[in-house]
């Protein structure tokens, strides 16, 4: 089965539509206000329409309450609702019982025993993301450009389907699967010139290189 790729932080149409052409499989719309790729109502609006029927559409959200949730849904209507923050158990079950949407949670990994948390997620989730955990002071919880080890991962199984973030580029994504073993990939730092700003060149060599991950690590 292919890797599944997904491109985070698409803030306009040029890197929107640099993610369809190169294949990606979800693109994601950030909705924390902290990050240098948050989207105003309008855009997000405005880049879901663009996105609708070519990819499927994930909403970012950190510790969003109901009406920032819902604002989300409403701008976007997503395929997923990508669930980044510090969510409880019960509140990423509410959400996705409440809004029907199905919910990827993200899952900070420092250490083996970080990985716990996995099995306490798979039965509110439908897809689970395993990214760095943000340094001790940061003010908000992804796209650090920070990677963990992802060797944790290798021979783990899960119940959901999940997806590899934290640190990868498109020089280090073929290790990165090999490695830990992912069938799904997300990036956003890493395949940017500065913060917020996407480059299409790297959105298709990141894309090319996770797909051809296989060849890499059978290369002696």
């Amino acid at each position: 089965m292919s890797v599944q790729v997904k491109i985070c932080g698409i803030n306009s149409v040029e890197s929107a539509d640099a993610a369809v052409r190169a294949g990606a499989d979800y693109a994601g719309l950030v909705f924390h206000p902290r990050s240098p790729r948050a989207l105003q109502p309008e855009q997000a609006r405005s880049l879901a329409a663009h996105l609708r029927g070519r990819v499927r559409i994930v909403a970012m959200l950190a510790n969003a309450d109901d009406a920032r949730i819902a604002a989300a849904i409403a701008n976007t209507r997503p395929d997923f609702l990508q669930l980044h923050g510090d969510e409880s158990v019960e509140r990423v079950g509410d959400i996705r019982s409440r809004t029907g949407v199905a919910v990827i949670k993200a899952i900070p990994i420092a250490e083996a025993g970080d990985l716990s948390a996995a099995a306490t997620y798979e039965s509110v989730s439908d897809m689970l993301m395993f990214d760095a955990k943000p340094p001790v002071h940061a003010t908000r919880e992804g796209g650090h450009g920070a990677a963990f080890d992802w060797q944790l991962l290798r021979g783990r199984t899960f119940s959901r389907p999940w997806l590899l973030a934290g640190g990868l580029n498109p020089e280090n994504v073929a290790r990165a699967i090999a490695v830990s073993g992912a069938s799904g990939v997300d990036v956003s730092s890493g395949v940017e010139t500065a913060p917020g700003v996407k480059s299409p060149d790297m959105i298709r060599n990141f894309i090319e290189n996770a797909r051809n991950a296989h060849l890499a690590s059978a290369r002696p």
